[in-house]
């Protein structure tokens, strides 16, 4: 490439060398690869603020307004204690009970048996797949971070229907736990002044 002076005689090229100086001394590939880099990062700018989005898309979740639990009358908490599943089926008695639980630091169990609660109703098969393996490993795996007490046979039979999942997976497993729940958590729950507080 020649240079042409300008009015002054400098050659017009000299000014942007003399600012890029570093680059000249640079391979070729290096210089193409650096122009495409830029390029691909102009085109990134320019994509909206949320651009993760429209690469890996994820569905909206619709943001769960908390329930309002509404406090049973005294007569309604006295029917709790015909059986924990009186507890369970009610949004504020499930609340006391897993605070109860909290209080003693054996909230695992509680936890488990609403996680089985929500993985039936999940229909997704990828969701409910990414659900099972997290109930599998959490709370029925040996050493899991929320292990939950049960026997052997319950452990293998989960295992054997996670190869094919249904709402019915953890089913045993739920069951075992409410039994031990209700035989042991439950009387103390009852006898707990949370509890006792309910029926004033």
């Amino acid at each position: 490439m020649k240079k042409t002076p300008d009015e002054q005689g400098i050659p017009q090229i000299e000014k942007p060398r003399k600012m890029c100086k570093g680059l000249a001394a640079l391979p070729q590939s290096c210089l193409e690869r650096a122009k495409e880099i830029k390029s691909k990062l102009g085109v990134l700018l320019q994509k909206p603020e949320n651009a993760i989005d429209l690469i890996i898309p994820y569905p909206e979740k619709a943001e769960k307004k908390p329930e309002k639990q509404q406090k049973p009358t005294p007569e309604e908490a006295a029917q709790w204690r015909e059986g924990l599943d009186r507890v369970l089926n009610n949004s504020y008695g499930l609340a006391a009970f897993r605070s109860f639980l909290q209080s003693e630091f054996s909230d695992e169990n509680i936890e488990f048996w609403m996680t089985c609660e929500d993985f039936k109703k999940t229909k997704n098969p990828v969701k409910m797949a990414t659900k099972a393996k997290k109930i599998y490993e959490d709370y029925i795996q040996s050493e899991g971070p929320r292990e939950v007490n049960i026997d052997h046979f319950t452990k293998d039979v989960t295992l054997r229907n996670l190869v094919d999942l249904s709402p019915t997976t953890f089913d045993l497993a739920q069951k075992r736990i409410f039994a031990l729940m209700e035989k042991d958590s439950f009387g103390r729950f009852l006898r707990s002044e949370q509890y006792q507080q309910l029926l004033v």
